[in-house]
């Protein structure tokens, strides 16, 4: 039952915790730095909640697409339920005013590539499983 369900709606939730205040008010709580460490090279490496969100997204991607390779009867689900989402982050990039940011657009992009690579996947895989006696 579980596996049935898209693991990006998980940042699709966070983002929208972050437009209520959740993360912190002011204009764009994205920028807010995390943390940040000096390197050996002397350069300074900082980690915002804007980068924290997109990387958060790209390992949820990577799970997605090792999902993506089972042939159950919840795949079908997952795909339907994982287009659901890109739908839900087009539709929010489009008519609400605090989505309009490079996080939300990479985040909603990954959601794409996900319904696009998922199908990819599940039907190359599918094509494999078809025994011909």
């Amino acid at each position: 039952m579980f596996g049935a369900i898209p693991l990006l709606i998980v940042p699709f939730v966070l983002y929208n915790l972050g437009l209520l205040g959740i993360f912190g008010s002011g204009d764009d709580p994205w920028a807010s730095e995390v943390f940040s460490f000096s390197m050996m090279s002397g350069g300074v490496f900082s980690m915002t909640l804007g980068d924290l969100m997109v990387l958060l997204g790209l390992i949820f991607l990577f799970l997605e697409m090792a999902k993506s390779a089972r042939t159950t009867n919840a795949s079908i689900m997952d795909h339907l339920l994982s287009t659901l989402v890109f739908v839900a982050f087009l539709v929010e990039f489009l008519l609400v005013k605090g989505a309009a940011h490079s996080v939300f657009f990479t985040l909603m992009v990954i959601a794409l590539f996900d319904v696009l690579a998922g199908f990819a996947v599940s039907m190359r895989s599918a094509s494999r499983d078809i025994n011909l006696n």
